[in-house]
C-alpha cells in the first residue's frame, strides 16, 4: 500500500524513457529528493536527466531569474502564467522531449502540475484562454510518476526563514544549477506571498492528486530526508522494473 492509500497493483514498468516529477509547495524538500532519486538510480546504472522549472535551459534560466526576482513583485498574474508556460515549452523542446527519445531518465522538479497548483489555484486565474495551447504544447508529454510531497503552509513557511537565512550567512550557497537542492537559496519572489496563496496552491495539490491518484503520490513531507527518500525509493520499486 503506498502512501496515497492506493494499492500498487499496477504492472511495473521500464525505466527507459521514463518521466517522473517532483512537486509541492516550496519548502517540501523536493529539489533534494529529486537529487536523491536521480543519484540512487544513477548507482543502479541508469542514465539520468535530472532538470528542473523554471530552469531548465539557457533560455529558462533568464525567464526564471525574471520570474523568481522579489524585486518584480509588481508582475501580474497573466504574465506570470505565460512566461512559465514559455519556459515549459522551451524545456519539453531543448531538453525533456530529446532526453526521453533518446531513452534516459528524467527527473524534474517541478512541472505543469506546478503551474496548475500556483497559477489556477493559488493565482485563481481562468486557464480557459490558454487550455488549446496545453492540451497540444505540453499534455502530449505528460509525467508517469508524480511525487506530491505534501507539507502543512506553516512548516514549509518556517523552512523558507531557516534557508533565508542560511543564504544570508552564505551568499554562495544558491548554486543555481538545475536541480541544485533549494538549500542555502535566497527568498523568492513567490515565497513571499501570503499564507494563504500558499494554502490555496496546497488544495490545489490536492485536487490534483485527487483526479489522478495513479499517477499523483502524496508522499507526507513531514518527516526527515531519509525517511522520505526511503517512501519515495518504496514507490519507485513498487513500479519499475530493475531496482
Amino acid at each position: 500500500m503506498s502512501q496515497s492509500g492506493t494499492p500498487a497493483s499496477h504492472s511495473k514498468r521500464s525505466l527507459r524513457g521514463a518521466f517522473i516529477t517532483f512537486d509541492g509547495i516550496d519548502g517540501c524538500g523536493k529539489s533534494t529528493q529529486a537529487a536523491l532519486l536521480a543519484s540512487r538510480l544513477r548507482d543502479f546504472g541508469f542514465s539520468v536527466v535530472l532538470t528542473r522549472e523554471p530552469g531548465g535551459t539557457r533560455i529558462g534560466q533568464g525567464l526564471r531569474t525574471v520570474l523568481l526576482d522579489p524585486k518584480n513583485g509588481n508582475m501580474s498574474a497573466h504574465c506570470e502564467l505565460l512566461l512559465y508556460l514559455a519556459d515549459r515549452v522551451q524545456h519539453l523542446d531543448e531538453a525533456i522531449r530529446p532526453a526521453l527519445a533518446r531513452g534516459d531518465t528524467v527527473i524534474c522538479d517541478r512541472y505543469h502540475d506546478a503551474t496548475v497548483a500556483y497559477q489556477r489555484f493559488g493565482r485563481e486565474l481562468d486557464f480557459t484562454p490558454v487550455e488549446g495551447f496545453i492540451a497540444a504544447e505540453i499534455a502530449p508529454t505528460s509525467p508517469q510518476l508524480t511525487f506530491w510531497l505534501d507539507l502543512d503552509v506553516d512548516t514549509a513557511l518556517a523552512r523558507i526563514a531557516q534557508r533565508e537565512r542560511a543564504a544570508g550567512a552564505d551568499p554562495k550557497g544558491a548554486s543555481g544549477a538545475p536541480g541544485a537542492s533549494a538549500k542555502g537559496a535566497a527568498e523568492s519572489r513567490l515565497d513571499r506571498e501570503h499564507p494563504d496563496f500558499h494554502g490555496r496552491v496546497r488544495r490545489g495539490y490536492a485536487a490534483i492528486h485527487r483526479e489522478e491518484p495513479e499517477r499523483v503520490l502524496r508522499i507526507d513531507a513531514g518527516g526527515d530526508v531519509e525517511g522520505i527518500g526511503e517512501a519515495v525509493w518504496q514507490a519507485m520499486r513498487e513500479r519499475y522494473d530493475g531496482l
